[in-house]
């Protein structure tokens, strides 16, 4: 009996890393508050980047966050972006009803073909400057590299 506890604890804590492996460790300053983000953008004149994302349901989501956006190119990138991060899980548990409500309207108002993922930049007036929707199963990051760069060329 003793040696079943060990091998069911064991496969228990297994699991548990293996979830914080896939999620990994991200040094990217997500905000999730549109108007704190439009405060740190005007002070420090950056554009935002909203990110949205299905975290719970959606496969492309999660591999652009693995390849594009925990990339060490992106970290240098994201410097010159105030990022926000718009999430609309499946699961309840993952945030608030509060949290769920401001990201619903931001998905109203920025993300109306309804496309995950989707990256949108603003000014900070909050006006769109650009966006890219998609990732493919090709895992290919040149593109949203690309568009990082033109949202930083032309603001």
């Amino acid at each position: 009996m003793k040696k079943l506890l060990l091998i069911l604890t064991l496969c228990f804590a297994a699991q548990g890393f293996a979830q914080y492996d896939e999620e990994e460790v991200s040094n990217l300053n997500w905000l999730t508050d549109i108007d704190e983000a439009k405060k740190e953008a005007v002070a420090a004149k950056k554009p935002i980047l909203l990110f949205f994302t299905g975290s719970d349901w959606c496969p492309p989501c999660k591999t652009l966050k693995k390849d594009f956006f925990n990339s060490e190119a992106f970290e240098k990138k994201s410097e010159q972006f105030v990022l926000v991060m718009v999430d609309i899980p499946r699961r309840t548990d993952i945030i608030t009803p509060e949290q769920r409500k401001k990201n619903e309207v931001l998905v109203g108002k920025y993300n109306k073909g309804g496309g995950y993922p989707n990256l949108v930049a603003l000014n900070s007036n909050l006006n769109v400057i650009g966006e890219l929707s998609g990732y493919t199963f090709l895992r290919e990051t040149d593109t949203h590299f690309n568009f990082i760069d033109s949202v930083l060329e032309n603001y």
